[in-house]
Formats: C-alpha cells, sequence, structure tokens
C-alpha cells in the first residue's frame, strides 16, 4: 500500500508540473504577444496622428525590432514543445558525433561569435558520440549555447566540453559573461525568475531552460547550472550514451 501511494504521489507531481508548465507557457505566449503589438500600434499611431516625430519614430524601431525578435523566438520554441506533445512523444535514438555538434554551433553561431570576438573551442574526445534524439539534443544545445554568446562579454571564450564516465556522457557549455546571481539560481526555471538582457543589448524571455528542462526529462538525463555573477556559467548535461 505503501508503494503504491508513493507512486501515486510521482505521478501526481509530474501531472502538476506539466500543468504548471503548460499553464505558464500559455501565460507567457499571451502577454508577449499583447505586449509587442501594443508596442507597435501605439507607434503607428502615434506617427498617424502626428504626435511623435519621424525622427523619433526610427530612434523607437530597433526595440521594436528586438521585441519582434524576441516573441519569434518564443513561438519558435513554443512550436518546437508542441512537437513532444502530440501523443506520447517517442525518443528516437541515433548516433551522434560530439564533434558534429560542436561542427553545428561553430557554423550557426559564426556571426554572433565573430561580432562580439569570441573564440570558440571544444575539450575532450574528439571520438565521442552518444546514441540519443537528435532534435532534442540540437534543440538542447543550441539554447544553451545561444544564452552562452548572449551574456558573453567580448572577447571573451566558450567551450564546448565532453567528458565520458562509465555509460555517462557529460556535455558542458562553458562561458565567461555576465553570470547568473546565486539568489536567482533557484527560480531558473520557474515564471518568476527576472529576465536579463545580453551584453550587446540582446532581449530573451527565459522559455528557452524551460524547455530544456522538459526535453532533457524526455531524455532521461539530468542538467545542472553553475554560475557566478561577472565570472561566467556553466551549463551541464548528464546523458546517457546509449538510450533506447
Amino acid at each position: 500500500m505503501e508503494e503504491f501511494i508513493k507512486e501515486l504521489q510521482i505521478k501526481i507531481e509530474k501531472l502538476e508540473n506539466e500543468i504548471n508548465f503548460k499553464n505558464g507557457l500559455i501565460s507567457l505566449l499571451s502577454h508577449d504577444s499583447k505586449e509587442l503589438f501594443g508596442n507597435f500600434l501605439w507607434l503607428l499611431e502615434a506617427m498617424e496622428q502626428k504626435t511623435i516625430s519621424e525622427e523619433d519614430f526610427f530612434k523607437l524601431l530597433p526595440e521594436i525590432k528586438r521585441d519582434a525578435q524576441k516573441n519569434l523566438q518564443t513561438a519558435q520554441d513554443s512550436t518546437a514543445w508542441l512537437k513532444t506533445q502530440y501523443g506520447e512523444y517517442k525518443i528516437k535514438p541515433v548516433k551522434i558525433m560530439v564533434m558534429d555538434l560542436f561542427y553545428h554551433l561553430e557554423e550557426k553561431y559564426a556571426a554572433g561569435l565573430k561580432e562580439k570576438n569570441i573564440k570558440f573551442y571544444f575539450k575532450g574526445d574528439p571520438e565521442a558520440f552518444l546514441t540519443t534524439d537528435y532534435l532534442l539534443l540540437k534543440y538542447i544545445l543550441d539554447k544553451i549555447f545561444n544564452n552562452a554568446v548572449k551574456y558573453s562579454f567580448p572577447g571573451k571564450d566558450i567551450y564546448l566540453q565532453e567528458v565520458t564516465v562509465d555509460d555517462q556522457i557529460i556535455l558542458s557549455v562553458i562561458d565567461f559573461g555576465t553570470g547568473i546571481d546565486e539568489k536567482y539560481l533557484s527560480a531558473i526555471y520557474t515564471y518568476e525568475n527576472p529576465i536579463f538582457k545580453g551584453t550587446a543589448g540582446e532581449k530573451g524571455v527565459g522559455l528557452s531552460l524551460k524547455i530544456v528542462k522538459n526535453f532533457i526529462s524526455l531524455m532521461h538525463g539530468k542538467i545542472n547550472i553553475f554560475s557566478s555573477e561577472n565570472n561566467g556559467t556553466t551549463v551541464s548535461l548528464f546523458l546517457r550514451k546509449f538510450i533506447e
């Protein structure tokens, strides 16, 4: 009986987490969409009614552009998450070379790395591999690396580090950027944590890491974030080397 109650409590906790995640996602999408379109509509009406000068209008456009980019990213993140919600998502394991993940990140973020004069390096076994779901893993690393670039100081390096221990592989993205104050770390996956701006004024909604944690659980893995304000952040993924 005790074992049955314990199992039931685990299921209830899992359902509560899923409901909170979905409610938070809906709230976030609703709030950000209203904010973006509200600001855009206000700007257009101000121009029509000539309550704002043409010079001030163009000064505000970069801010509107950043808001639009932020909301586009939110929509893309939400779409990626929704793909895992149609029925029971089934992991599609394939062999993935870790160096291929490194080259993918290096190529995709080449412009952002160049803009901030950031060098990207690999540490670990160049022959290392794991067998897992490529769609989920690529999404996870994309989001973690995007944050690393966003919050890195110009001229600082970023590393993708691989460590294999028995049947576990640990992938870490290490940056030396703004970091996160310890008091905010415990709330990093909630909807109450503050939103930070990148070192070049980039905006984010904080949604990516919430979806990342959700995807990591689908892969039967764990995520750990070690960060210190103004000293950088290390995000480590603890994954099974083989997943069926």
